[in-house]
């Protein structure tokens, strides 16, 4: 009876110190023109909260925005680069992008390690900037 009660007792330290140790961070942003790579001329501005539990890595987002030059085209998060510098694609913000763009996903380990370490961006694109019109580094 004892050893059961020592197991029961163990796993529910164990399960404890899981749950306590999980936690949901905030990313903000805030996204304009001069922070794109190059930067670009534009009123589009906008916010950017992206929401990571980090037990799960589910990541969830909403993204607002103005002024753009046109429709936005696309949106994603961007990960392996620092502010002033680009990268590729990580995860794209679904297909529907008019303001607010809200969704989620999963993130790989690589993605979550590289937005912990900053070099994780939002930006969305217009037909006029294919590359991007308006952009925010995501930080805690």
């Amino acid at each position: 009876m004892r050893k059961t009660a020592l197991v029961i007792t163990l796993f529910a330290a164990a399960a404890a110190f899981t749950w306590a140790n999980a936690a949901t961070v905030a990313y903000k942003a805030t996204l304009g023109g001069a922070a794109e790579v190059p930067p670009v001329q534009t009123a589009g501005k906008g916010t950017a909260q992206v929401n990571v539990d980090s037990a799960t890595k589910q990541a969830t987002w909403r993204v607002e925005y103005t002024g753009l030059s046109g429709p936005a085209a696309a949106a994603h998060i961007h990960c392996g680069a620092a502010a002033g510098a680009n990268a590729g694609v990580a995860v794209p913000l679904g297909d529907k992008f008019d303001s607010p763009i809200a969704g989620s996903a999963a993130l790989t380990d690589a993605q979550l390690a590289d937005l912990q370490a900053g070099k994780c961006y939002i930006n969305v694109h217009t037909a006029a900037n294919k590359g991007g019109e308006i952009r925010g580094q995501l930080a805690p």
